[in-house]
């Protein structure tokens, strides 16, 4: 089962509403799994990330694609939010969720918040760089002009298992 965040809070928040998403957010972050895996066979760290509109369709995809461009801002979210605002016409992606296979870094929260993204939606915890709750909670620090909220521990085991099986084959 996942998490509705709140605050600062890990703990468990199911709402009737969010239980009625539970196979919106199961269906978009198998999208995100199959980005995750498709970016480890070119040599990146797996992590996938998708973009629904406010009605629920897909609107990007993407993974990670350091190794493959040479460019340290090719994470899974930057793309994929990228590609939403290409397709939106707009960079203003109110409305819009986010769902990525593991937690964003600084970086992507905060270019999660400059979208104005509504929701992320995340699977994995990163205990070593989280900028939503484990290091930071950027999304939702109430100085910034926009909140994000957030929906945690969507097919977590399976977003572990990728990145743990991926690492492992480097070793």
């Amino acid at each position: 089962m996942w998490d509705v965040v709140p605050g600062r809070r890990r703990g468990v928040d199911m709402t009737p509403d969010s239980r009625n998403l539970a196979a919106r957010w199961d269906e978009a972050m198998a999208t995100a799994l199959d980005e995750a895996r498709r970016c480890a066979a070119h040599g990146d760290v797996p992590v996938g990330a998708v973009v629904l509109d406010a009605s629920g369709t897909l609107i990007a995809r993407a993974g990670n694609e350091r190794e493959l461009t040479n460019d340290p801002t090719a994470h899974a979210e930057m793309l994929a939010l990228r590609r939403a605002a290409q397709v939106s016409g707009t960079w203003r992606l109110d409305g819009c969720t986010l769902v990525v296979t593991l937690e964003p870094c600084t970086m992507c929260a905060g270019a999660i918040v400059a979208a104005r993204v509504e929701r992320l939606v995340l699977g994995a915890w990163d205990p070593k760089a989280g900028a939503v709750s484990s290091l930071w909670d950027v999304v939702r620090d109430a100085r910034l002009n926009h909140r994000v909220d957030v929906v945690a521990g969507v097919r977590a085991a399976e977003c572990e298992t990728v990145l743990r099986e991926f690492f492992a084959s480097k070793r």
